[in-house]
């Protein structure tokens, strides 16, 4: 089964569930389990995203607009910026329902089509539920020669476990293949076994600890270092054992990617795609803590064009950021 089939079969259920979320006034959308009534992994008080329910939402209306910002040789990039990146993931695939009851096409097909780069990567990734957008960033991140090891990590150490079983339903709907066994058959030794262990989805689940999150942080740094057979069971015993709310704070603690050596193009991407609606904000202000500087200012230094600013209009900055 294709992408654009597992989207269309995934987006209806998708869409009422994250809508009748954000009917609930006072804070933003929080990361929930499917499976478990589990209540948020961190404080709405502390964690917010940057994008929000577009009020007087009309999908018909951005349908018929993007469809006309997608007609001829040089498409109307302002438009899809203005929409795509202004909307939730839930209006998103109201839209796309719209514009293939409208037009008898696929929104996500006809963005493949008409922009290239990276900033098709954004515009393409902001249209795919959650649990298809995961899986269509593991499915490439083991696509072809290389493996991605950090997207691979990044991904399933930082998803609680209804996540990660949504995220394989997704992967082998959309690439007919078990995640499981392509996650094997792609990686090996110590790093495979972590990986086939957080696959499960069988973690335990519950709040998230800042003070020992800094502790993880820096057990599994000296891991990475010394690379040592002891330093390796460490670094499996933790990712593997934390909750996936604890592992994100590590997460955010340790790898939030700073540009001095270098725009990483996809982890920027794909943390500010897959947390725009979390925990984006708290990032942001993660962030600036630990580099001196905002994400703000170095997604402007380092990005160009339209693709700049599709990043900054879903990192949001704020006035002391420009």
């Amino acid at each position: 089964m294709t992408e654009c089939n597992w989207r269309a079969r995934s987006s209806t259920n998708f869409t009422v569930r994250k809508l009748e979320a954000e009917k609930q006034e006072g804070s933003p959308l929080q990361l929930q389990s499917e499976t478990e009534d589990l209540e948020a992994p961190w404080e709405a008080a502390t964690v917010q995203g940057t994008i929000f329910p577009a009020p007087n939402f009309n999908p018909v209306m951005d349908a018929q607009m993007l469809a006309g910002a997608l007609q001829g040789f040089d498409c109307d990039k302002d438009v899809l910026i203005d929409i795509l990146t202004q909307r939730s993931n839930a209006q998103r695939q109201m839209i796309a329902e719209a514009y293939q009851g409208t037009y008898g096409r696929n929104l996500i097909g006809d963005l493949k089509e008409q922009l290239s780069s990276h900033f098709k990567e954004v515009m393409v990734g902001l249209m795919y539920p959650p649990p298809s957008y995961d899986a269509h960033e593991l499915w490439h991140a083991m696509k072809g020669a290389g493996t991605d090891e950090n997207c691979l990590i990044d991904i399933l150490a930082s998803r609680t476990n209804g996540e990660i079983l949504q995220m394989r339903e997704a992967y082998y709907l959309q690439y007919s293949t078990n995640l499981q066994e392509d996650i094997y058959s792609d990686t090996s030794g110590h790093f495979r076994d972590t990986l086939m262990n957080l696959v499960q989805g069988s973690r335990q689940e519950g709040y998230g600890d800042p003070a020992m999150a800094a502790q993880d942080a820096m057990v599994l740094w000296e891991a990475c270092q010394q690379k040592t057979g002891e330093h390796k069971t460490m670094l499996q015993m933790i990712l593997c054992n934390k909750s996936a709310q604890q592992l994100w704070l590590v997460y955010v603690s340790s790898e939030l990617p700073s540009w001095d050596f270098g725009f990483h193009n996809k982890t920027v991407i794909r943390i500010l795609i897959a947390r725009s609606e979390l925990d984006l904000l708290t990032i942001r202000k993660r962030y600036k803590e630990r580099y001196g500087k905002s994400l703000f200012h170095d997604i402007k230094n380092f990005a160009s064009g339209h693709y700049k600013k599709a990043l900054l209009a879903l990192c949001a900055g704020d006035m002391e950021d420009y």
